[in-house]
């Protein structure tokens, strides 16, 4: 390997000499890789001045992962810190030798002369030329429809539509591959095996570190969806894939599904690496598949099923981000009545006054104490086609009252289907109304379950995937094509962006493509990801800052005399308490870095890079949004910082809030059935009669099947997982990942304040008075609780999408 030094202040591109490291012995990198320290001495050259970037040449036949590289003793310097993070293929591969700055921060027209060339040739590398297939060593950031999801070559079953660059289907970008088409559809991108899910192409430097568990968790996905899904189907036939009561889904967790000896388990054992089977055999050696037991049945076995439980997990549960305030009674419907006719809500006041705790509805509306898990709209115009798959279920409206005591109490559940002689026609909805016991109260439980249905396939395609995942990958791609490494932005915004285009590129391999886990496990089945896309029509990059959501959907209003300008109409609503908290912290933080190296409004309007990068985001990377006008412009400080803040809160603590309490509260599927199976029991019918004799295997029946069960759970355990090197918020990989001290104060500054929010949430918890916190499963919210140590914790905000 050779270093070569260039000048940041000398003689016009000066060149030092080569120094080479010679004594370079490769060895097998054991399974946790150690890091390796060399010394080079390198000659130093007057003419050269301060050293202000490196090249690096690999003379090596393999890569290496170059962390940082110190010069130590530079006369008139002392020390000289140069951070890298990028793994260098040998030469052969690259056309010009690879070029790391040091530390310093630069906007483009403070960067020295002698170094700007070099900025540019890097920035134009990364950007590649839009041609042919990439490869493990190169290093391009570019975009690509969503075209790989479907696999026509396999089966036409398989077919799907291509995500993104129509009007029928707009979709956020993904970062190209370059793999050749289909030879059944030449718009579709030929997939590549499963076997090899772990060589879907990303940029290098953007693929899971050593450490991630989850290059081994690529593994366990691909074991589960492999090895243990054919087994178990011959095992779950035996027992007719049901689950008879609720006695034998808690088996799952207290004592283990009991796997034969013989050819499965060898079968197994052959094909799981070794930390899979530890995580899966979680026993002495007894041939047992066992789950953890999740959080909201560790203290209770039945409390999820109040209604106290099942209303609370809609502000302090995984999908906290739907509830909104009912500002008009009966709810009316925005579908188009042209296409869909009368879609408007059938709940009546006789429905709901008389559980209005002596108010009419009149008062409970004006009083902003009704609210509205909504699921109507988002579902009634793709249902019949769900409903033609094996998956039967309804659209559903919940109205729920905020009580004096600060819980919401649900008063009515609607249930609709699409007319039976047409869309036109409206629809057939039906009311259900609590009820605790006899049949009633069985089919109450199973009203709930419908809407909880809904809930999980809304939760996992949209609020998580498509308002996450989905959404962020362009901004991966634009910063690291437009902003140097050395630009303000790029530093800032980098952190939040690590393994996110790798945890996708796995996802579009197993996860959302035709015939993958999130097709055999959520109700929309095949319809999934396109209905995604339809969602994604009434995506607003705005709509993301927490501040804005929580006043779009009319659960806090403008309030001069509140903290921060903002009253939420919950007061106990943890999600939103803690992530104001949150939001503003991000906030004040990312105002002091940019107003550092901003210090007017002009300066954001003539930095070249930061308005090619934010064209390229609208244009290129949310394409098919880029007309619409509420874009911020990017020529004021405001703007800049606001958008900045946007998108550290999505990658970080929105993520998190939707991602880590997956296996807390849907580990346990009757809590959070992700299909249903049968209709609701009518009256006069053997599943009424059914329902009457045996509620609970009639429940288990209609909700997620015992093979689904498995698979869901496997996958959200996995999902719900911290890597033992995980970066959480506030926290960075580097410490010397700048050498401007003010940023560096306010970052310190950002931590101390993340520490202060840490100590609020444990005494908020303590706090008897705020019934929400905890709710009748006795489970703490802590999901918004900045830092974690590895594994399932239910806590935690690592800085990226990175699971």
């Amino acid at each position: 390997m050779s270093i070569i030094l260039l000048s940041a202040n000398g003689l016009q591109g000066k060149l030092g000499k080569p120094a080479y490291l010679e004594n370079w012995i490769s060895t097998e990198t054991s399974v946790a890789a150690g890091e390796s320290r060399f010394s080079v001495d390198v000659d130093w050259e007057e003419e050269i001045g301060t050293p202000g970037a490196i090249l690096i040449k690999n003379n090596h036949h393999s890569e290496f992962y170059l962390k940082t590289v110190t010069l130590e003793h530079v006369p008139g310097h002392g020390r000289i810190h140069f951070v890298c993070n990028s793994w260098v293929y040998p030469d052969k591969k690259y056309e010009k030798d690879r070029v790391f700055f040091t530390n310093k921060t630069y906007l483009p027209h403070e960067m020295p002369e002698t170094l700007r060339k070099y900025r540019e040739e890097e920035l134009k590398a990364l950007r590649g030329n839009g041609e042919g297939e990439l490869q493990e060593w190169d290093r391009v950031y570019d975009y690509a429809y969503y075209n790989d999801l479907g696999d026509p070559d396999k089966d036409p079953e398989y077919a799907r539509p291509v995500l993104g660059g129509s009007a029928k289907y707009p979709y956020p970008r993904r970062g190209r591959t370059g793999r050749p088409p289909t030879k059944s559809d030449p718009n579709t991108e030929s997939r590549i095996p499963l076997l090899l899910s772990l060589n879907i192409y990303v940029p290098r430097d953007e693929r899971f570190g050593h450490l991630k568990m989850s290059d081994f968790l690529a593994y366990a996905l691909k074991s589960i969806v492999q090895f243990i899904v054919p087994e178990l189907e011959d095992l779950t036939d035996g027992t007719r894939n049901e689950f008879d009561s609720f006695e034998d889904v808690l088996e799952l967790y207290y004592g283990g599904v009991k796997l034969p000896s013989g050819p499965l388990l060898d079968n197994l054992i052959k094909n799981i690496p070794f930390e899979m089977l530890k995580e899966i055999f979680r026993t002495d050696g007894a041939n047992l598949l066992q789950y953890p037991v999740p959080q909201v049945i560790q203290d209770s076995k039945t409390a999820w099923r109040t209604d106290e439980e099942f209303a609370r997990e809609m502000l302090a549960g995984v999908d906290p981000v739907i509830i909104r305030l009912l500002e008009e009674f009966p709810p009316k419907s925005k579908l188009d009545p042209k296409v869909y006719g009368n879609q408007n809500s059938a709940i009546t006041k006789e429905h709901i006054e008389h559980n209005l705790e002596g108010l009419t509805v009149e008062e409970a509306l004006s009083g902003n104490r009704l609210f509205i898990l909504n699921h109507h709209d988002t579902l009634m115009p793709y249902l019949r086609r769900i409903n033609s798959t094996t998956t039967k279920t309804y659209a559903s409206r919940t109205v729920l009252f905020l009580r004096d005591d600060g819980t919401l109490k649900p008063l009515a559940i609607e249930l609709s289907l699409p007319h039976p002689n047409g869309d036109i026609f409206g629809a057939v909805s039906k009311v259900y109304t609590p009820a605790e016991h006899g049949v009633e109260g069985s089919i109450w439980q199973l009203a709930k379950a419908y809407v909880a249905v809904n809930d999980s396939g809304v939760h996992q395609l949209i609020s998580h995937w498509l308002n996450t995942h989905a959404a962020i990958e362009p901004f991966v791609i634009a910063t690291n094509r437009q902003l140097s490494v050395v630009h303000p932005i790029y530093k800032l915004l980098h952190p939040h962006f690590r393994d996110t285009m790798n945890i996708n590129a796995f996802a579009r391999q197993i996860l959302i493509n035709g015939g993958g886990i999130l097709e055999l496990t959520v109700f929309p089945a095949k319809y999934a990801m396109e209905m995604s896309s339809v969602i994604y029509k009434d995506w607003n990059l705005l709509d993301q800052a927490l501040t804005t959501d929580l006043k779009k959907r009319g659960v806090a209003v403008d309030d001069k005399n509140s903290p921060n300008g903002l009253r939420l109409l919950i007061k106990d609503y943890p999600y939103a308490v803690d992530g104001l908290e949150i939001w503003f912290a991000i906030e004040k933080w990312v105002r002091d870095y940019c107003l550092f190296y901003y210090k007017t409004d002009e300066m954001v309007q003539q930095d070249p890079e930061l308005q090619a990068w934010w064209k390229e985001l609208r244009e290129e990377g949310h394409g098919d949004k880029k007309n619409e006008p509420w874009w911020p412009k990017m020529q004021t400080r405001e703007e800049l910082i606001d958008s900045c803040t946007i998108i550290i809160w999505v990658a970080s603590a929105l993520h998190a809030a939707v991602n880590f309490g997956q296996y807390p509260y849907a580990g346990y599927l009757p809590n959070r059935p992700t299909i249903s199976r049968r209709f609701m029991p009518e009256q006069g019918t053997s599943e009424y009669a059914e329902l009457e004799s045996n509620p609970d295997k009639v429940f288990l029946k209609t909700i997620t099947a015992q093979l689904q069960t498995l698979l869901g759970i496997s996958l959200i355990e996995i999902l719900s997982r911290h890597s033992t090197d995980e970066v959480y918020l506030g926290q960075r990989d580097t410490p010397d990942w700048t050498s401007d001290e003010p940023p560096l104060a306010a970052f310190e500054e950002f931590g101390k304040r993340l520490s202060v929010i840490e100590k609020r949430i444990v005494e908020m918890n303590k706090d008897d008075q705020l019934k929400n916190r905890v709710g009748p499963v006795n489970v703490p919210y802590t999901l918004l609780y900045p830092t974690s140590e590895g594994g399932l914790t239910g806590k935690g905000i690592p800085n990226s999408v990175s699971i």
